[in-house]
């Protein structure tokens, strides 16, 4: 199975669908599904389904050490990964909320890490990702888009880390709730 560790952006969509809605119409865009929206907080790929629980546990521990109370997340403007000039993701970005965020990926990264899984090979930015950028045709227009408009996503209040299964299909990856680590 497929994994990452996530917060969700529970009753968010209709405003990551308009953030989306303000990006250029290109072929070379694919957009998320607004009701998938989450923040990764580590992804960790395929894991054989017998170390579940050692994962959950890990999960558990990890968000009791990160010692954070639930806490309001805002959502907005654009960013790219992984530059300007080269861009492969289009997405949102965490106005209030950061350090938590910042906390919980730490706790995470540790506990996971110690199970063997691979450590993360870039710093933590959080990010709500909103469109994958195929190729360059339209890249000028996300480029403008991008540093003009400042759209805001919406405000949630967290109080749950999520472990979810991934499956990759033709039409995009669904999700799948596995586990759910209260704050």
């Amino acid at each position: 199975m497929r994994l990452f560790v996530s917060v969700d952006l529970d009753g968010l969509a209709d405003g990551v669908a308009d953030a989306q809605a303000r990006l250029p119409d290109t072929d070379s865009l694919r957009f998320v599904d607004p009701a998938d929206a989450h923040v990764t907080l580590k992804f960790l790929g395929e894991v054989d389904p017998d170390r579940l629980d050692s994962v959950q546990a890990a999960l558990a521990t990890a968000v009791t050490d990160a010692d954070v109370d639930p806490f309001t997340m805002t959502v907005g403007g654009f960013g790219v990964f992984p530059s300007p000039d080269y861009i492969s993701v289009v997405w949102a970005g965490v106005r209030e909320g950061g350090p938590e965020l910042a906390r919980l990926h730490e706790a995470v990264e540790r506990e996971l890490t110690a199970l063997g899984f691979d450590p993360a090979d870039h710093d933590f930015t959080p990010h709500v990702t909103l469109a994958r950028m195929n190729d360059a045709r339209g890249k000028d227009a996300v480029q403008r888009v991008v540093r003009e408009v400042d759209p805001t996503v919406g405000r949630l209040d967290v109080s749950e880390v999520r472990l979810t299964e991934s499956t990759l299909t033709d039409e995009g990856p669904t999700y799948r709730t596995v586990a759910r680590v209260p704050l």
